[in-house]
C-alpha cells in the first residue's frame, strides 16, 4: 500500500499568512480558499475590501485546480480554445485562472484558490502561499 503526504492545518495557516502578506503588500483586496485533496474547503478569508463575489470564486478555483491536480487556467484556456463543451463537466464550477494545485513528490496535497483582482494576480497570490511550504 502507498502513502502520500497530507496537509496539516500548521501548513493552511503558514499558506494562508503568506497569500495574505503578498495580497496585502501589493493593495490587492481579495478571498483566498484552501481546500485538501478531495477539494474540501479548509480554510476561507475575505480580506477588506474584496467584492462579496470573491467568496464563492476562491472556493471553485481551488476545487478544480485540486481535483484535476493542474491549474484551473488549464480549464480556462481549454473553453477559450473552443472546446466549450467542457463547460458541461459535472462538479467543476472555477474554470478560471486562479487556482493552484498543491503538488508534492506527485501527489496532489489539496489547492489554494484565490479571487479579487486580474486572473494572473489571483496565481500569483496563490502561489506566494504555497511556496511558503518551500515543499
Amino acid at each position: 500500500m502507498q502513502s502520500k503526504p497530507m496537509l496539516q492545518l500548521v501548513d493552511v495557516k503558514i499558506i494562508a499568512q503568506a497569500a495574505e502578506l503578498h495580497a496585502t503588500q501589493n493593495n490587492w483586496a481579495v478571498t483566498i480558499a484552501v481546500v485538501d485533496d478531495g477539494g474540501h474547503l479548509l480554510w476561507l478569508q475575505r480580506l477588506d475590501g474584496a467584492a462579496a463575489i470573491s467568496v464563492h470564486i476562491a472556493p471553485a478555483k481551488a476545487h478544480t485546480a485540486a481535483l484535476g491536480c493542474r491549474e484551473s487556467k488549464v480549464y480556462e484556456e481549454m473553453i477559450n480554445g473552443g472546446r466549450s463543451s467542457f463547460l458541461s463537466a459535472p462538479v467543476i464550477t472555477g474554470m478560471l485562472e486562479g487556482g493552484v494545485p498543491i503538488m508534492k513528490d506527485g501527489f496532489c496535497l489539496g489547492a489554494v484558490g484565490v479571487s479579487g483582482v486580474k486572473s494572473i494576480e489571483d496565481a500569483e497570490i496563490a502561489r506566494a502561499g504555497i511556496a511558503a511550504l518551500g515543499l
